[in-house]
């Protein structure tokens, strides 16, 4: 299934795509899988595959810290492949560019296809910087993902729409990733003026972490994105089979949060 078809059962269920991020090889690369597939099985409906980097300036500290963690596990572009082929889900893999420069853009996307890779989310790539990458992507039919930000002017909003050919990933508030105790009323602005410049559905990420919140964001987006609040009930567990049920419980909650809207 590819991203338009699952943006558009979600919409023909009237909710929202519930979209769940978790890096690849945290805490290991075989528990990265076995923590997707428990965010799966709990109702997610998209996965993004975190590409660990040294300088994540998009991430809060619980990403960070699980980066660092997956970077001393040595996770490399072929770990997060692996990750990536073992959903059973429509999945993006979301990077920094400078991990997929060094791989090569042409033979990340090739290879990204390989897996059955959908998409990849590039929140530090500009689309004047892009060309090479949108030739890699659409010879592979991989979808590209750009972020916008409420202080994103409306003629930078058109731009960095017209590159996207997946999903607009909107963020709900200026700063980095983690889970808030409140939505930014920011987010439905953003969203309504993304509305405005593209038809591609606006998925809707950074702060998400309970099924209210979801609800919330699902009343005017087409995608929910949790990644910190998934990442967090990890690093608080005190097994790994704790792990396992508290991330699954979650995506149950989400599941049910972007159906309640």
């Amino acid at each position: 299934m590819k991203l338009h078809e699952v943006f558009a059962h979600a919409k023909a269920e009237n909710r929202a795509a519930l979209i769940g991020y978790m890096p690849a090889g945290f805490p290991t690369k075989e528990r990265s899988q076995q923590l997707i597939a428990a965010m799966i099985d709990g109702g997610v409906d998209i996965v993004e595959v975190g590409f660990p980097y040294s300088d994540p300036v998009m991430d809060g500290p619980v990403i960070q810290q699980a980066a660092e963690i997956a970077l001393r596990n040595n996770t490399s572009a072929r770990d997060v492949f692996d990750v990536v082929a073992s959903s059973t889900v429509p999945t993006l893999v979301m990077s920094y560019w400078n991990p997929i420069e060094r791989y090569g853009a042409a033979k990340f996307a090739d290879d990204l296809s390989q897996v059955s890779g959908v998409g990849v989310i590039t929140p530090d790539l500009t689309v004047e910087e892009s060309e090479n990458w949108i030739n890699a992507t659409d010879g592979q039919g991989i979808g590209r993902v750009y972020v916008v930000a409420p202080s994103s002017s409306d003629a930078r909003l058109a731009s960095v729409a017209a590159a996207c050919s997946g999903f607009v990933y909107a963020a709900s508030l200026m700063g980095v990733t983690g889970a808030r105790t409140s939505i930014s009323s920011a987010a439905s602005e953003l969203v309504a003026r993304v509305r405005r410049v593209t038809d591609l559905p606006i998925a809707v990420g950074l702060g998400v972490s309970n099924a209210e919140q979801a609800a919330e964001v699902a009343r005017f987006a087409d995608g929910v994105i949790v990644g910190s609040a998934f990442i967090k009930l990890v690093q608080e567990s005190a097994t790994f089979d704790e792990a396992i049920t508290a991330v699954r419980s979650l995506a149950q909650r989400l599941a049910a949060g972007v159906r309640r809207s």
